[in-house]
């Protein structure tokens, strides 16, 4: 559903769902910076509220909508809900238990039996960081979660002015620190094995970005490292130029690190007239993941819808309309390549990578 988005709830709606819950609710959130913000800033609001959630941060080629996930959460005992920054699609990973759903992306369907918090219809759009830094103030004070909201602003957002919460940020922490933890929180993720713990565990032991940056937590020392993991891989990905088609532009190159949307927004600015997407080759077996972005006036999402590969799954087109992408098995990857215009030097061999 990409249309009309006044039936999405206020944060305000927040407290009221919780109410619902039962013991020992799940809390999954999306491994960025601005999904481990929301995690952190929701698992605290919640615990505070007498809901102490357990965690699953979603890692490396998973997705909360999938039939995977739905078979890992199937026989648990949760007494409730929460998705944050993982997108609100129509079916429900469990539809026995409460929900709420917080998130900023263009929805693709509104569950019921749901609460789905979106600021989708907002000008600017509120990430899921600032929604969840929202949600957690209609339970109660939470002034001290602020620089989490700001760390997931800067991460998710070019441009994260215009908001009065990142303006309060900016002043009681300094830009200067916040930007520096953004990169750092942000940085497992996009590694080889994707795997954002120890972020969200720093995320929970820091009061401010100075703490992220002070390497007086071991998560730190492991968060460098991840750093330069992926700085390593980015420079190797940097050198391989594009194809253009039309006004699509493909730079196909293979990494196991998650470098696809930082290289396909490096090139963004050198082809302010194409659609330009990065092709991963390397990142997950037998998949192709691929970054969607453009400095056009052109609604990716609406693109993507056009030109979908007959199996194309949960995994493809979601985001925003500047900034989408997805994963496609390789031979619907080829069938995808095909329908833009590319010949066969942008297909890859079928059942392998």
């Amino acid at each position: 559903m990409t249309g009309e988005h006044a039936e999405f709830d206020k944060p305000e709606a927040f407290s009221k769902a919780l109410r619902h819950f039962g013991p020992n609710p799940l809390l999954v959130c999306h491994n960025d910076a601005d999904g481990l913000s929301a995690g952190v800033i929701l698992k605290t609001a919640m615990t505070s509220a007498g809901h102490p959630p357990t965690v699953r941060i979603i890692g490396k080629g998973e997705n909360a909508y999938s039939d995977a996930f739905r078979a890992e959460i199937a026989g648990q005992r949760i007494g409730g809900l929460v998705i944050a920054d993982l997108g609100v699609a129509e079916h429900l990973p469990r539809e026995d238990v409460p929900t709420i759903l917080i998130d900023h992306h263009v929805p693709t369907g509104h569950p019921r039996n749901a609460v789905a918090i979106s600021g989708i219809a907002d000008d600017p759009v509120p990430t899921s960081s600032l929604l969840a830094y929202r949600c957690a103030k209609a339970l109660g004070e939470a002034d001290d979660l602020l620089w989490l909201a700001a760390i997931g602003l800067i991460g998710d957002l070019a441009d994260e002015a215009g908001f009065p919460e990142m303006a309060a940020a900016r002043r009681h922490y300094g830009i200067t620190a916040l930007r520096k933890a953004t990169s750092l929180i942000n940085a497992p993720r996009r590694t080889a094995s994707g795997d954002a713990s120890a972020a969200f565990a720093l995320l929970e032991k820091a009061d401010g970005p100075k703490a992220v940056l002070s390497g007086a937590h071991e998560e730190t020392a492991a968060l460098l490292a991840a750093k330069a993991e992926v700085a390593a891989a980015l420079d190797e990905a940097r050198k391989v130029a594009p194809k253009v088609v039309g006004d699509v532009a493909i730079v196909r190159f293979s990494s196991p690190c998650q470098i696809h949307p930082l290289v396909a927004q490096a090139w963004r600015g050198r082809l302010k007239d194409r659609i330009v997407m990065a092709a991963n080759t390397g990142y997950r077996e037998g998949w192709v993941h691929f970054a969607a972005r453009t400095a056009t006036d052109r609604d990716i999402l609406a693109f993507l819808a056009e030109v979908r590969p007959t199996g194309a799954d949960e995994q493809y087109g979601n985001g925003h309309r500047a900034a989408s992408g997805g994963a496609l098995r390789a031979r619907d990857w080829n069938e995808f390549v095909e329908r833009l215009g590319f010949g066969a030097e942008m297909q890859v061999p079928v059942g392998a990578p």
